[in-house]
């Protein structure tokens, strides 16, 4: 990026908070009007003209005014928008929100992708905890029907698995509960290579070991848990994406499992935890988010259970309140893992 002078950072400042909250060229005589700029109108056209040939402004049309460029959003959220954060009240507000839900991980999920969606005004995703490694954590079993048999599997994390058995024989509820309070002795901490390990003579628990195992394996092959989305309306509603195609493009990398799970294991997911990424147009990468942008964080404890939050909208997107809430709700989700995790 060229250094740019303290005019050429003032007028590249101005333009951009005018074009996100106009979604309109911005042209010299309406920043002098509106800003009561104590400069001349000669002046302020040599610096957007400056800024053009630099290219961080573009003029969609020989008349019109200067819009920013993906360069220019880069260099503003980069050099010159500095630390933003949430006011206190909306803080306390969204903290007490959470405080009211106890440690139900999917309602944590869905109303973080509330918050962020109504405080950016953008399309919000949220993976659940995952564990890094899939670890065991609880087994239950429950006789259901003749042979049928529910087991339901906690991982540490909280996330819970479950599936129908049919056995080879029916087995009592009793028998069952004892051999699942065994294997919940056995199994406590274990992830699939230590599964492995486990020698029972009991065929029942053999079995169930084997089936514990295959769903660890499970687990821990995919990147990111349940996705939570909220928001899509408002990236609709935005006249950037007035035209079908565009929209769809943009939707595309909230929808598509394989391109989320690109995205999130290139980005945010080799990230520190609490640390936010900044995508403007795709950097060159993803053709999907070329008309886009998204704002992305890590959260959870490291080395245990981790997933993460995103939002995305236009490139003529609100950067400071969006990065600040995007920041502000992962590290609430940070503290809630660190809590289950350590009952």
């Amino acid at each position: 990026m060229a250094e740019l002078s303290q005019r050429q950072k003032f007028i590249l400042t101005l333009i951009i908070h005018d074009y996100v909250e106009t979604a309109q060229p911005v042209g010299s005589n309406h920043l002098l009007e509106r800003y009561r700029l104590d400069i001349s109108s000669a002046t302020v056209r040599n610096t957007m003209a400056e800024l053009t040939e630099n290219g961080y402004l573009r003029q969609p049309h020989t008349s019109a005014g200067r819009v920013p460029t993906e360069e220019g959003f880069r260099y503003f959220v980069r050099q010159l928008m500095g630390q933003t954060d949430l006011p206190a009240n909306t803080k306390r507000t969204i903290t007490h929100q959470f405080s009211q839900l106890g440690y139900d991980v999917e309602h944590w999920m869905r109303l973080a992708a509330s918050v962020l969606a109504h405080q950016s005004q953008g399309a919000a995703l949220v993976t659940s905890p995952r564990p890094e490694q899939a670890r065991f954590k609880h087994l239950e079993l429950i006789a259901t029907h003749g042979r049928q048999v529910l087991m339901v599997l906690v991982m540490a994390g909280g996330e819970v698995r479950q599936q129908m058995l049919a056995l080879a024989e029916p087995v009592p509820q009793g028998r069952l509960s004892a051999t699942a309070t065994r294997l919940n002795q056995l199994c406590q901490g274990l992830d699939v290579s230590g599964l492995a390990n486990l020698n029972s003579q009991d065929s029942l628990e053999q079995d169930l070991i084997k089936l514990v195992g295959d769903e660890i394996t499970r687990t821990s092959e995919a990147l990111a848990g349940e996705v939570y989305r909220d928001g899509l309306t408002n990236v609709l509603a935005e006249p950037e994406f007035a035209e079908a195609q565009m929209a769809r493009r943009a939707l595309r990398i909230l929808e598509e499992r394989s391109l989320l799970e690109d995205l999130l294991t290139r980005t945010v997911m080799t990230d520190e935890v609490g640390g936010v990424q900044v995508l403007i147009g795709g950097e060159g990468t993803w053709e999907e988010l070329r008309d886009c942008s998204m704002v992305l964080a890590r959260y959870g404890q490291p080395g245990r259970a981790t997933g993460a939050v995103g939002v995305l909208g236009p490139i003529r997107m609100p950067y400071g309140r969006t990065i600040s809430t995007v920041r502000f709700v992962s590290g609430l989700l940070s503290d809630l893992v660190s809590e289950r995790l350590s009952e």
